[in-house]
């Protein structure tokens, strides 16, 4: 299934010391949930204190259980708990993945820590919310629908939680292909952050989590949905915009069932395109960006020039205490990278459907943050007589541990300009990511930069780079629950 061999890339790539041949007979599911050992696991995670229970993770690693069995245990306990329906319970599943990323840029006796610190904030959150108790009760398989897709969508609009679970157990039935294609039209179907990244998330999960198990996880992200509908139905909020435009953009551009283009835009045109979406409003951002996918420039760039708006967003944020957590760019730019994942899957009026509604989302948001850039001019002269990366690093460290943003961004644009490289700036900015609570957002946003600067063209990827530095700035000085505890544990 091309969801399974996706993901299996990814999760290889980021495996650090795990073999390639254990990981795939993971994702096969052989020996990853289907055993008396993965629910003794999800049983702790749901009933010991998370204190208490990363001594218990730390000895299992030691004793020889991956980090990747413990990664999709915790999946697994948080679906079970909070179904997709809890504020803190979904953010502590959207972590897990990027944590996991995190652990393969760390030092080999930390490895475990950037999960761990995850699974502690997803044990505290179980814990407070009912512990053990189980929300989602085993669901019987309605019949075939004709057409299953529309059918789930229309339930789905109506509120109707019981017959959309009905359906969905019966397209999970018919493999990860079959949910996919049946999940991805809820996603275009209101502009929630936390409605794109959980489903790619939810995706990205399946081999982590193996076969018998992906019902639970992407289940969640259905309910989630419903949840969203029914509230939206009993507070009688208008019908969500994006339901009208993404369809319309689509039909007036010819995109519906046709090839999208392989043309490649320079980078003029990729800032031109970001400026457009930045300062549009929504429809207009979404038209823009089908105008340009009829042009027939290749989606990849056209996805490129979404997360730079979504960046800028963050970069013209307005100098307020708290730039990390919810914030305008940092939501924007997770949801941006979401987007553009799930772009990637899928046939080509899925992939122009997608890019079209993440333009939608991005755009019309410029009136929450300044005109102008944040501003750091000052700043960055000031370093200019710095040549050495070690003195820019001081100099970013200092920013970051007080609170100044804007010596936090100079540093990391005098690193861009000294052509350093990106490895040892992002390794200072991960030590903070790790540390720092991050008001739920740390471990997304972080993986969030290092992946949309790994496919953002050499003249503007250093913008993201930035951003995180800002953030990083922003967020220090809220030390994470469990965190000094668990290093602790890991060195000794």
């Amino acid at each position: 299934m091309f969801l399974t061999r996706l993901g299996q890339g990814a999760l290889m790539a980021a495996a650090g010391n795990v073999g390639a041949a254990e990981l795939a007979a993971a994702v096969a599911g052989a020996d990853t949930v289907c055993d008396p050992e993965i629910e003794r696991l999800v049983g702790w995670m749901q009933e010991k204190p998370p204190d208490a229970l990363m001594v218990e993770l730390v000895r299992e690693l030691r004793a020889g259980t991956r980090l990747e069995t413990l990664l999709g245990a915790g999946a697994i306990a948080n679906a079970r708990a909070f179904a997709g329906e809890d504020y803190e319970g979904y953010h502590a599943l959207m972590a897990l993945l990027p944590a996991h990323h995190m652990a393969a840029r760390m030092p080999e006796k930390l490895r475990a820590l950037p999960v761990l610190k995850v699974l502690h904030r997803n044990s505290a959150r179980i814990q407070a919310t009912g512990g053990a108790r189980d929300r989602l009760r085993p669901v019987a398989a309605a019949e075939s629908a004709a057409d299953a897709v529309a059918t789930l969508r229309r339930f789905e609009r109506g509120g109707d939680m019981q017959a959309a679970e009905r359906l969905f157990r019966a397209i999970c039935d018919d493999g990860n292909e079959a949910a996919f294609r049946a999940m991805r039209p809820l996603v275009r179907d209101d502009i929630n952050v936390h409605r794109t990244v959980l489903a790619w998330r939810s995706f990205d999960l399946l081999p982590v989590v193996g076969q018998d198990h992906a019902h639970t996880v992407l289940r969640q992200f259905v309910r989630f949905c419903i949840d969203q509908e029914q509230d939206r139905i009993r507070k009688a909020r208008p019908v969500p915009a994006i339901r009208d435009v993404v369809p319309a953009a689509l039909d007036r551009h010819r995109l519906l069932g046709r090839e999208l283009g392989r043309r490649q835009p320079d980078d003029g045109v990729v800032a031109e395109l970001r400026d457009a979406v930045f300062a549009a409003d929504r429809a207009r951002a979404a038209d823009r960006i089908a105008a340009a996918l009829a042009e027939g420039f290749d989606p990849e760039p056209i996805g490129e020039a979404i997360s730079l708006a979504a960046n800028k967003l963050l970069r013209h944020d307005s100098g307020k205490a708290r730039v990390h957590g919810a914030s305008v760019g940092v939501h924007a730019s997770d949801a941006a990278n979401a987007w553009r994942h799930l772009a990637r899957l899928g046939a080509p009026t899925d992939r122009a459907a997608d890019l079209v509604a993440a333009a939608f989302h991005t755009g019309g948001q410029s009136e929450h943050v300044a005109p102008e850039p944040y501003g750091f001019d000052e700043q960055l002269a000031a370093l200019q007589s710095r040549r050495d990366g070690a003195e820019v690093e001081a100099a970013l460290v200092e920013g970051i541990e007080r609170n100044d943003q804007r010596a936090a961004c100079a540093a990391a644009a005098r690193w861009g300009e000294l052509g350093l490289g990106e490895r040892p700036i992002l390794d200072c900015l991960l030590r903070y990511a790790v540390s720092e609570d991050g008001a739920l957002h740390a471990e997304k946003y972080f993986h969030t930069v290092c992946d949309e600067f790994a496919s953002t063209r050499p003249a503007l990827r250093w913008q993201h780079v930035v951003a995180l530095a800002r953030v990083t700035a922003s967020e220090y000085g809220e030390r994470a629950p469990g965190h000094d505890l668990t290093r602790r544990l890991l060195q000794d």
